[in-house]
């Protein structure tokens, strides 16, 4: 079996941005195992590959990552908010999970003739307005705080505040206008300071600070001085506000899209919100025609996306750019939901927010998808040098055998391009009618299955790879001694070192059997590694899919001439499959519908 390549941390980390965010290390099975925020990505993240980590179960971690992918967000506090949600999400086994499983918190602003501020965890079932969420009670506490300062709007009970017949210390505090006692404000200005709070809470500072700069003049103006002075408070105290979280907000339902493109290449970055939570990102590469405008490209992505037959089509979808066909999509897309569906570009706030996000992500996305094109470009010119290459190499194919002392076997195909992994022309073969356990036959059966019917010339690699020695290698130079057509693979075998380590490979060239010295730091022999762990891991997949089918397949199903009925009454008399695999020819004969002849076809089938 080949060993795993481990996870090339130097070049993810060398192209990481040092923006705050969230990251996601996944293991080889393509499983979420930790998630984890930081306020600078690159410095977070560096630190778990340094030579001495003390912590043996970051140590153990380590080992396991065979991937990584970040999202970059506006601030460490959304980062919180969004780690959150994707630790809810995915329950990641290094992860802490907490088993109360309480959301974060928000300050409610409630529907009454004097409108109360409080604290609120939980569903939303009170009728009111909702800010947030905020990071932890503490900070919900403190904002509530400063909300006392900057607006005298009441934070009592409401038992409390009916009870009351004259004001309490938090109006002797400035720290509440005194609704509950008449005359101590009216309600047109208890109004307006909760129209000021409600703008302060939906980040609208600007907005507020221009309204209390235009009351501090007046009063100054009416040589109100006190007043002047405590609006000059206010107007500081803005400046030193609770930052809002904007990974959550009050959409309930919505995708929104961020773009780029450039050299080419398109990278399109998705927020999927549902339940007002940001539960996931992902980012798309769509393949581009050459002189395609940017438009047609996002427009293209759009109608393939939500017309798959397997999405979820939300009412409100945020775009980066206008749709030349907005109005027929929104139609077209309204008909597919059944509901009407809505595109929105100009947006304002929580949407407008999203979609920065998105297009910050999208952004970053480009330029490590640009800077991976360029490690692998660098590799293939490496490999090209040394093997001689006259014309660059398009395309690249390695085959391996997976099985378990020798059932279950599966042999993979795997694809490489100038890109790197073409995952749609990947192959998997399960072979049959050979002796268990030889990979020879087993190799020689899946080159003559994938060669067989080759006609587009495209698809004959430049050159093929075989996970093996000199045995595995000789069955492909036997399959290709009489090949017909002008292009012809070079074969190299790629067998494992003594010490079966990465670095220690031996290549071998076919014909002449001569290897093919490489040092264990060349790039080229990094993408020959990269190559045939792909399609170790490949067959690998195959084998365990096809060994579990067959766990989970009843052996009565390929018996002849047992169809299903037949099945029911043999389950139904011997009380299941254990009693019919425990049971004698005669026994088998004595279920209704099973004949003599049929019960010996039955045995000899189960127990040979």
């Amino acid at each position: 079996m080949s060993v795993t390549e481990p996870f090339d941390h130097q070049s993810f980390l060398k192209h990481l941005t040092s923006q705050p965010g969230v990251y996601r290390m996944y293991n080889h099975k393509q499983e979420v195992i930790y998630v984890g925020k930081a306020k600078n990505l690159k410095k977070r993240v560096s630190s778990y590959f340094r030579a001495k980590v003390d912590s043996a179960k970051t140590r153990t971690l380590v080992k396991q990552i065979a991937e990584m992918d970040v999202t970059v967000v506006h601030s460490e506090t959304e980062a919180f908010i969004l780690e959150n949600n994707y630790i809810k999400k995915y329950k990641p086994r290094y992860n802490v999970l907490l088993r109360d499983d309480k959301g974060y918190p928000f300050i409610f602003l409630s529907e009454h003739t004097h409108p109360r501020l409080s604290s609120h965890r939980g569903p939303k079932k009170l009728k009111g307005e909702y800010f947030g969420p905020y990071p932890s009670a503490w900070a919900v506490r403190e904002s509530l705080n400063t909300m006392q300062k900057l607006f005298p709007i009441r934070q009592c009970e409401d038992s409390y505040y009916r009870a009351r017949t004259r004001p309490c210390l938090q109006y002797q505090l400035q720290r509440c206008a005194g609704p509950c006692v008449e005359g101590l404000i009216s309600e047109d200005d208890y109004a307006q300071q909760v129209q000021l709070a409600r703008l302060f809470l939906k980040g609208k500072n600007k907005q507020v600070i221009d309204s209390l700069i235009e009351k501090m003049e007046q009063a100054s103006t009416e040589l109100k001085f006190e007043s002047a002075a405590r609006y000059r408070d206010q107007i500081g105290a803005l400046n030193k506000v609770q930052e809002q979280q904007w990974v959550s907000g009050e959409q309930q339902e919505m995708d929104v899209f961020g773009f780029a493109y450039r050299n080419g290449i398109a990278s399109i970055q998705g927020l999927f919100i549902r339940d007002n939570k940001l539960l996931g990102s992902k980012s798309f590469y769509p393949k581009v025609p050459s002189e395609s405008s940017a438009q047609e490209v996002f427009q293209s992505f759009i109608l393939q996306f939500y017309l798959a037959g397997n999405k979820t089509i939300p009412q409100q979808i945020v775009i980066p750019c206008e749709l030349t066909e907005q109005a027929s999509i929104e139609a077209l897309l309204t008909k597919e939901a059944g509901r009407k569906i809505q595109f929105f570009k100009g947006v304002r706030e929580e949407k407008r927010r999203y979609l920065d996000l998105a297009n910050t992500n999208a952004e970053t996305a480009l330029e490590s998808k640009q800077n991976q094109q360029k490690s692998v470009f660098a590799r293939y010119l490496e490999l090209e040098k040394i093997l001689e290459f006259e014309q660059p190499i398009q395309r690249m194919e390695c085959f391996d055998i997976s099985h378990t002392s020798g059932q279950q076997t599966v042999a993979s195909c795997v694809v490489f391009n100038r890109e790197g992994p073409y995952k749609q022309d990947y192959r998997k073969f399960n072979i049959e009618g050979i002796t268990p356990g030889d990979d020879y036959a087993a190799m020689a059966q899946a080159l003559a299955r994938r060669y067989r019917d080759v006609k587009d010339e495209s698809k004959i690699p430049d050159i093929l790879f075989i996970d093996g020695g000199k045995g595995q290698l000789a069955q492909a130079e036997e399959y290709f001694a009489d090949w017909k057509q002008a292009k012809k693979p070079i074969l190299i075998g790629v067998a494992k070192g003594s010490s079966r380590k990465a670095g220690l490979e031996t290549l071998i060239l076919a014909g002449s059997h001569q290897t093919i010295p490489m040092q264990a730091d060349n790039a080229g022999l990094h993408l020959i590694q990269h190559i045939r762990d792909e399609s170790h891991r490949f067959a690998i997949t195959g084998h365990r899919q096809r060994r579990q089918k067959e766990k989970t397949t009843s052996k009565l199903q390929s018996i002849p001439g047992v169809g299903a009925k037949r099945r029911q009454s043999l389950l139904k008399y011997m009380g299941g499959l254990h009693g019919v695999l425990q049971a004698s020819k005669d026994e088998i004969a004595k279920v209704p519908g099973i004949s003599g002849e049929l019960a010996d076809i039955i045995y000899e089938h189960i127990h040979n």
